[in-house]
């Protein structure tokens, strides 16, 4: 007979926080996934579901049944790992019972796949914000510093197309403003694929690099900036009203290496939405078609961020990340010269191959993140956090 260990409904055993990596994050969670309240809700939209009249608001009902078959999945991951964890506890203590080591070893293995499991519910609790399962549009820019910053700007803009490949979405490119010597002045495109908002939300804010300049002649080390942003794109299921007169529309030419490649129509288009100051350019495409359409998009987008920000009262913070691309204000750390380390500043994370980083390599620096890991030293970090 198999031994079986019951713990109340929704909680770890305090054990579990030994195995999990980011031992600050599983403390803060408590071992509490809200299992309880979201059966709770499963019932509710079970018992809506049978009234008449239900399925008059199709728009109202899909989004209760795709909230319910979430909430289900949920649960049963839940559930799964649970048992997973009861098995291995049972596990470990017949083994310690018969002092047998090859189920020491067993068991062993058996509680670091259950706390690989429990990492994992951790960060599907992260990413179970309203907006994280939405695509993502990310803008980089330049910092002040010329080529310099533009160049490392390009740098970025290669390092997210990459994770994007890696997590197997979708990139469409968007706007891009080419350096006048090399990089990038600023560019955008839009991540498509599974929770895209949720994981790159983590990499707003200004980015530092050190290394030596390939522009240099002197060879001297020199420091640059660039900014990121990520807002989540506006689905079909969510209304953005934009009245267009507040929008001015002007067309240009785009910019380009000239030649053959200068655009002779005026295909490029820019959205100024007036009461907020909003700007988005757009000259990816030759259609000025496309591009407005692209440009309406990315705008709606922003608006919808917008108004999440203040509904959050989170704006002020995320203004104040915006306002100074320089000393002091960044959230990561690449340095190539004259040692090689990549470090996050706000979770103390490291890595000392900073060329995998820059390939894509991204999720070590993310997922501590999206767990809630911060630094002590930094303001505003929980003392429950922990590196």
């Amino acid at each position: 007979m198999r031994a079986t260990v019951r713990y109340p409904a929704g909680r770890w055993p305090p054990l579990l926080l030994n195995w999990t990596s980011f031992r600050g994050a599983s403390r803060r969670c408590g071992g509490r996934f809200d299992i309880e309240r979201k059966r709770a809700r499963v019932e509710l939209i079970e018992r809506e579901s049978v009234q008449p009249g239900f399925w008059e608001d199709q728009k109202r009902a899909q989004h209760l049944s795709r909230e319910k078959s979430q909430l289900e999945l949920a649960i049963a991951s839940f559930e799964r790992e649970k048992e997973r964890l009861e098995d291995a506890l049972a596990l470990h203590e017949l083994a310690e019972e018969a002092n047998d080591e090859q189920a020491r070893a067993e068991a062993k293995v058996a509680t670091r796949e259950a706390g690989q499991g429990v990492e994992q519910l951790e960060l599907s609790r992260m990413l179970s914000g309203p907006q994280d399962h939405l695509n993502a549009i990310v803008e980089i820019n330049a910092g002040a510093g010329g080529t310099e910053s533009q160049d490392w700007a390009q740098m970025l803009y290669r390092m997210y197309t990459r994770y994007a490949e890696r997590k197997g979405w979708e990139v469409e490119p968007g706007d891009f403003q080419p350096g006048e010597e090399a990089g990038l002045k600023n560019a955008s495109f839009i991540a498509r694929g599974d929770h895209a908002y949720g994981w790159l939300k983590a990499e707003v804010g200004v980015h530092r690099l050190v290394r030596i300049s390939p522009f240099d002649s002197n060879a001297r080390r020199h420091t640059s900036f660039a900014s990121v942003f990520v807002y989540p794109e506006v689905d079909e299921d969510i209304d953005v009203v934009i009245n267009p007169m507040d929008v001015r529309t002007d067309t240009f030419r785009s910019s380009g290496a000239g030649g053959q490649k200068v655009n002779k129509t005026d295909s490029a288009i820019r959205l100024t939405h007036l009461p907020t100051g909003i700007v988005v350019s757009m000259q990816n495409e030759r259609s000025q078609h496309k591009n407005r359409d692209m440009a309406w998009k990315v705008l709606r987008s922003r608006l919808y961020e917008l108004e999440l920000r203040k509904q959050q009262a989170e704006r002020d913070k995320v203004e104040a990340s915006k306002a100074d691309i320089s000393f002091g204000s960044q959230i990561r750390n690449y340095v190539l010269a004259p040692y090689r380390m990549v470090k996050d500043v706000r979770t103390g994370v490291e890595s000392g191959n900073p060329d995998a980083v820059l390939d894509g390599d991204l999720d070590q620096f993310i997922q501590p993140y999206l767990l809630g890991v911060r630094r002590k030293d930094r303001p505003g970090s929980s003392p429950e956090a922990e590196v």
